[in-house]
């Protein structure tokens, strides 16, 4: 379904403002992505809820990557986000990238990654290219999208890279939105990164258990992060 989220007071409406009114919101445009669309509230953030498939086994895989990459004593999935990862797909599909995730395990391909860990990638949110924002699971559930970051990250990806399908003005805007509505929603995100900056973030909340599992990622690039900080610099919400 579709959520509608509210975001107005982050963006310096008074206190006394009072909100739209549901009949005078414009009408959402429907996503081609497989997901059940209905009004919920009146909007300033466009959510659609596109669950990925999840299961027991997911579940099982899931905690123990999370037991070996960040805390072996971890009972559940639950994290308490603190940080925003912005990622790209590497491809023009956000469907695709979508139907990728619902795979139970990584392919063995994927040879670095698989030695990590059974369990497949995903993010908590793809944006698509016209800025369309599925959301494919609660932010509250530990996701693999980011090596030493997991247990705390809310993991965004853009349909796209920066060659053949270079990241729009569209999810520049989708990002700022979907970011504020976060912030206000789970109010210790302190940070916002890029993929490719992880490595280089020598803070407490990198947590990585095994010193060699590393990676170096370009996504989603100087460019689209600088346009996205842009836009949300009045949160004052840090980078590396």
């Amino acid at each position: 379904m579709v959520r509608w989220v509210l975001i107005g007071a982050l963006v310096g409406c008074s206190s006394s403002a009072s909100a739209p009114a549901r009949d005078a919101a414009p009408a959402p445009s429907a996503p081609p992505i497989d997901a059940h669309v209905s009004p919920d509230a009146a909007p300033a953030v466009t959510i659609v809820d596109a669950p990925m498939a999840w299961s027991d086994e997911r579940a099982a895989l899931t905690l123990a990557y999370r037991r070996q990459h960040s805390d072996p004593a971890a009972k559940d999935l639950t994290i308490d986000p603190r940080v925003i990862i912005l990622h790209y797909t590497a491809g023009g599909s956000a469907k695709a990238t979508r139907s990728y995730f619902d795979n139970v395990r990584i392919e063995a391909e994927r040879k670095d990654l698989a030695r990590a860990g059974a369990v497949n990638v995903s993010s908590h949110y793809i944006v698509d290219r016209d800025g369309t924002i599925y959301r494919l699971q609660p932010e509250t559930r530990f996701a693999r999208h980011c090596i030493g970051m997991n247990h705390i990250a809310i993991g965004i990806e853009n349909a796209g890279d920066e060659d053949k399908f270079p990241l729009t003005d569209a999810q520049v805007a989708a990002d700022a939105a979907l970011i504020r509505d976060l912030v206000h929603r789970f109010p210790n995100i302190t940070h916002v990164l890029g993929h490719y900056e992880v490595m280089k973030f020598h803070h407490s909340y990198y947590q990585e258990l095994d010193p060699k599992y590393r990676n170096d990622k370009p996504d989603p690039g100087k460019r689209f992060m600088a346009l996205v900080r842009d836009k949300i610099a009045d949160l004052k919400l840090s980078g590396l």
